[in-house]
Formats: structure tokens, C-alpha cells, sequence
């Protein structure tokens, strides 16, 4: 498996060698940092401090709230906050769609871009809405300083899922009221997560831990492993290099959403003729892992969502794969996968001749 070329960072990536020691010192604070005494608080001063440091990583001035993950952080932010009516995108991811039931749903454009006639129609005071910083599927991101403005002049409230964001990678999100981020999509433990809060007064308490918002012993080890991953800064310039490499190699190729500003780290590509699960066997048996989308998503049979609402139909809507790429991808892995997607294009075109 060590010579395998890992191309999902989407999905997850590896945990870095600084948040695994931070796990393991978080193991030996055994203590409940709630209980009152010495030991405990001790853990809670440590959890605390790894409170700061995730808040200082993302440049949010406000409040945090530990979770168990990106979907637990939704959760409270969509099933718990004070609006009355809920918007998504077209784009969302399913983690939105199965929290936001009954939901208004609102279209993008071809590049996967909220429209914005339909979002300044429809939002009012409260009014929430949920939209993706970059969509997980293809990268595409939402203009959220505009979105931004044109919910709070309606007076609604903005949540932003941000699991795809790297750490300092966009200073307009501090325009979001609530955002949703998660650990072990940058290099931190699974099963972490957090929840920004611009005002307590946006959510309904349920007592418990992490001020009264979310119930349930702290997770100190994850914290402290989270803390550490997003120490480690994601150098975004190269990744945006190695994804330039990856579409100069592959001509001709079908970029989806190419047309907008898209998170450096995630692609989607389409090869005409060839389906998605049959590309993604090939790139498995020449050792490389991609996929076809969204990890949770991906073992359903049924077409994209993101796509179908981005306007691409049969048999194209069955033909993209997602090409994503973490701190230890190199221009060589990328070399190597744009050789393994000409061939199996090639073959392809052999077949059809």
C-alpha cells in the first residue's frame, strides 16, 4: 500500500505526526475537564487553550463550540438555531440535505454559484442560510462576502459549512455568523469538529457542556490534536500549482466549474464515454485512489446533485471524477495520474472507433 498514490484529501487526509503526539498527550490528561479539581482543571485549561488556538487558525474573533465532527456542527447550527426558515443551494452537501427537511431550496448557476436574485428574493429576517465555502464535489466557491451582505441587509443569519476550508484560507468568513469546520480534513484526529459562533444569541441553548450548547464529556485528546494539525500551515500556492500541472497535462479536458474561483485543492474532471465507476477501478488497479465525489455520498448509485444542479445531464452527470490533493502530494503523483487518465481515455476512444 506504500506505493499507492493517495488523491481523495476530500474525503479525508493522513493525520499529521503533530496531531498524533497531540492526541497521545491529550490520552494522558485523563481527567474530566469539568470536574473541579486539580486534575480537572488542568484539562481544562488545556482545553481551552486548544479552544484559542483553533479559533486564532481560523482568524475567528468569537466564539467556538467543540464537536464530535462537521456534521454534528451542522446539526446545531441548522436544527438549533433561532430562524424560523431555513435556505440552502441546489449544491449542498447530503449531510445539509438530510438536516435541512422542508427546506427552500435555491438554484446556482452552470459554474455552481448561488444566484443571487433568487437568494435576495427569498431571504428576510428569520431567515438562515446554509452555504458551502467551496462546494466538495468540485471546488467551486460561493462569493461569501457578497452572500454575506446581502443576507444580513435582510436581517437573516449566514452558516457557513467550511469542512472543505484550510485554516487562514479565506478572511471573508469572519463574515459568516456560524461556521461549521472539521478536523480530519486538515491533517487533525476523526471524529473533531467545531462550530464558530459570531453570538450565542443565534442558537437555542440545551444545557451541558461547551457553555450550555452541546452535551457530553470533552473531547481533550481530539482538541488538542485538532490545535496541533492547523499549527501546521497548508502551503495553498503549491497546491493550486500541482492542480495548474494536473489540467495542463490532461488537454482538452472537461473542468467542471473551471469558470470560477475554486478552493486550490480540490478538482473535477470529466472523461466522455467512460463512466465514473469504471474510471474509478481503472485509477484503483493502477494504484490510485480518487473518487467520485462526496465520500458520503459516494456509495449511492444515483447521479450527483451538485452536478444535475450545475446543468450537466446523462451520461455526463455519470462520467466525473474528483481529484483532490493534501500536503504530501507531489508534481510526480500528479504526473503519474494525468499518464493513467490518458490512457484509460485512450482505451476509450479505441473502444469507440
Amino acid at each position: 500500500m506504500t506505493d499507492r498514490i493517495y488523491l481523495d484529501h476530500a474525503a479525508t487526509t493522513p493525520m499529521l505526526p503533530e496531531a498524533q503526539a497531540a492526541v497521545i498527550e491529550g490520552m494522558t490528561r485523563w481527567a474530566n475537564p469539568s470536574s473541579p479539581h486539580a486534575e480537572g482543571r488542568a484539562a481544562r485549561a488545556a482545553l481551552e487553550a486548544a479552544r484559542r488556538a483553533v479559533a486564532g487558525a481560523y482568524g475567528w474573533p468569537h466564539e467556538l463550540i467543540f464537536t464530535s465532527g462537521a456534521s454534528e456542527a451542522l446539526h446545531i447550527a441548522l436544527r438549533r438555531g433561532m430562524a424560523r426558515t431555513t435556505l440552502i443551494t441546489a449544491v449542498e452537501h447530503d449531510a445539509v440535505l438530510r438536516l435541512a427537511e422542508g427546506a427552500r431550496t435555491l438554484p446556482v448557476d452552470a459554474q455552481g454559484i448561488i444566484d443571487r436574485d433568487a437568494l435576495t428574493g427569498a431571504v428576510g429576517p428569520d431567515t438562515a442560510l446554509c452555504v458551502q465555502w467551496a462546494n466538495s464535489e468540485t471546488g467551486v466557491r460561493q462569493p461569501i462576502a457578497e452572500i454575506a451582505g446581502i443576507v444580513h441587509t435582510a436581517g437573516g443569519t449566514l452558516i457557513v459549512d467550511a469542512a472543505q476550508m484550510p485554516a487562514g484560507a479565506d478572511p471573508e468568513i469572519k463574515q459568516a455568523d456560524l461556521v461549521v469546520v472539521s478536523a480530519h480534513k486538515r491533517g487533525g484526529p476523526p471524529g473533531m469538529g467545531a462550530l464558530l459562533v459570531r453570538d450565542f444569541a443565534t442558537l437555542i441553548p440545551t444545557g451541558g457542556q461547551e457553555k450550555g450548547y452541546r452535551a457530553g464529556t470533552e473531547n481533550l485528546p481530539g482538541a488538542l490534536g485538532y490545535a496541533a494539525a492547523l499549527a501546521v500551515p497548508e502551503d495553498l500556492a503549491a497546491m493550486a500549482r500541482l492542480r495548474a500541472r494536473l489540467e495542463a497535462a490532461l488537454p482538452g479536458v472537461e473542468v467542471i466549474g473551471g469558470g470560477s474561483a475554486r478552493s486550490p485543492l480540490i478538482g473535477a474532471y470529466r472523461m466522455p464515454g467512460v463512466s465514473s465507476a469504471a474510471q474509478l477501478i481503472r485509477f484503483d488497479m493502477a494504484g490510485i485512489s480518487v473518487s467520485a465525489g462526496s465520500a458520503c455520498a459516494s456509495g449511492s448509485l444515483r447521479p450527483s446533485h451538485v452536478l444535475s444542479a450545475m446543468g450537466l445531464e446523462e451520461p455526463a452527470l455519470r462520467e466525473v471524477v474528483r481529484v483532490s490533493f493534501g500536503r504530501g502530494t507531489s508534481e510526480a503523483e500528479v504526473d503519474a495520474f494525468a499518464a493513467a487518465w490518458r490512457e484509460i481515455a485512450q482505451d476509450a476512444r479505441a473502444r469507440a472507433a
